[in-house]
């Protein structure tokens, strides 16, 4: 019976298997090498499109804060220029008061009532003046009373014609000029 020896076809065999075995290992260590590098530059490529995205952001929350303050800047303007319109309102409203004011003064002092000042601070007005006698500052006090324009009368002063010395008595006086209604001017 022929002797046949197995011996070297196995270990050729096992050698081919132990070379399949190791292409195979590194076939797939390539394969992970591969798609390590693909996926890293496949992040680094997203990074870099996100950085971009982030500074074109920026870039336009820079130019919305300048927009921002520029809106912040014109409603401070705005509101400026209302208040300034309000006042300037006030005052063309306010502007026939003086004249209402004199003419109701006139309209209001009776015969024998002298005044010698006139002043005004804000609504009210304080008159000096001098009278025949007390009922003529009670009369003017009435009329200013009844007025349209002028109203709630506060004698301050009065000192009578023996402590003058001029046979007239000096008063001080103090009311409110009234506001109107827009419709009622």
């Amino acid at each position: 019976m022929p002797r046949i020896n197995l011996l070297p076809w196995r270990e050729e065999r096992r050698k081919r298997h132990q070379r399949e075995f190791l292409t195979g290992i590194g076939a797939a260590v390539a394969t992970v090498l591969l798609l390590g590098v693909l996926s890293h530059l496949q992040i680094d490529h997203m990074i870099g499109n996100q950085a971009s995205r982030n500074s074109l952001l920026d870039q336009e929350i820079a130019r919305l804060n300048r927009q921002i303050r520029e809106i912040e800047e014109l409603e401070d303007t705005k509101t400026r220029l209302l208040a300034r319109m309000e006042i300037i309102q006030q005052l063309q409203r306010s502007r026939p008061e003086v004249v209402h004011l004199f003419d109701e003064l006139v309209n209001t002092i009776p015969d024998g009532v002298q005044l010698t000042t006139v002043e005004q601070s804000g609504r009210g007005v304080i008159v000096e003046g001098r009278a025949q006698s007390n009922a003529r500052v009670s009369a003017f006090m009435r009329q200013i009373e009844d007025a349209t324009w002028v109203g709630n009368p506060i004698l301050l002063l009065i000192e009578n014609k023996e402590q003058t010395g001029d046979g007239l008595s000096r008063f001080r006086l103090r009311f409110e000029q009234k506001q109107q209604k827009d419709d009622a001017v």
